[in-house]
C-alpha cells in the first residue's frame, strides 16, 4: 500500500508576513512592567522582630527571603553602600489567635449535630521604608500584612515551618510587586 502525504507548508510570502506581525507585536508591548528603569542597585536591610510574641528564626527568615526575591527577579545589584534603593523595616506584629472554636456537639444524624474543628490564624505585620534615590517621587513607608489559617492540632514547629512561610511570602509579593511592578 503506498500512501502518498500531502506537503503542507506555509508559502514564504505567508511565513515572511507572519515574522514580520510577530515581530511588531513583540516591540509593541513589554512582558516585565517593571517600574525600574535607572537603578542598578539595592540595599536590604535586616528586618528586626519586635513583635510582643517573637518568633526566633522569622527575622533572619524574612530577611533572607526578600533579599533573594529581589536579587533572583530582578537585574539590581546587591551593595551595601550608596545603594539606589534601600528597603528596610521592621516586623511589628506576629500573632496566633484562635478563629474557630471547637463544639462539643456530636454528630447525629437525628439531631443534625457537627462537630466543628478548631482552627488559628497566624497574622504577620511588616512596616516598609521603601527609598528609591533615582526617583524620589517612588519612595513610600507602608505597612503590610497576611495571614495563614491553620486547624489548631499543629504544633509550633510545624507552624514556623509552614504557615510562617506561607504568609511571609504573600507579604513579600507584596512588598515586591509595589517596588517592581508597574501594573
Amino acid at each position: 500500500m503506498n500512501f502518498k502525504i500531502k506537503n503542507n507548508t506555509i508559502g514564504q510570502p505567508k511565513f515572511w508576513l507572519l515574522l514580520l506581525c510577530l515581530s511588531v507585536m513583540n516591540s509593541c508591548y513589554s512582558f516585565t512592567g517593571s517600574s525600574l528603569k535607572d537603578e542598578k542597585t539595592i540595599q536590604i536591610n535586616e528586618f528586626p522582630n519586635n513583635a510582643p510574641l517573637v518568633n526566633p528564626t522569622l527575622s533572619q527568615q524574612f530577611s533572607t527571603d526578600i533579599q533573594n526575591r529581589f536579587l533572583q527577579r530582578t537585574t539590581l545589584k546587591g551593595t551595601k553602600e550608596n545603594p539606589d534603593i534601600l528597603v528596610e523595616g521592621e516586623i511589628t506584629d506576629y500573632s496566633i489567635t484562635p478563629t474557630t472554636i471547637s463544639s462539643n456537639t456530636v454528630t447525629n444524624q437525628n439531631t443534625g449535630g457537627v462537630i466543628q474543628e478548631s482552627q488559628n490564624k497566624l497574622t504577620i505585620t511588616v512596616k516598609v521604608h521603601y527609598e528609591n534615590k533615582l526617583h524620589p517621587e517612588l519612595s513610600f513607608d507602608r505597612t503590610y500584612s497576611d495571614e495563614a489559617v491553620f486547624n489548631s492540632n499543629l504544633s509550633q514547629s510545624d507552624i514556623e515551618s509552614s504557615q510562617v512561610k506561607i504568609a511571609t511570602d504573600r507579604i513579600i509579593n507584596k512588598i515586591f510587586n509595589d517596588i517592581v511592578a508597574n501594573w
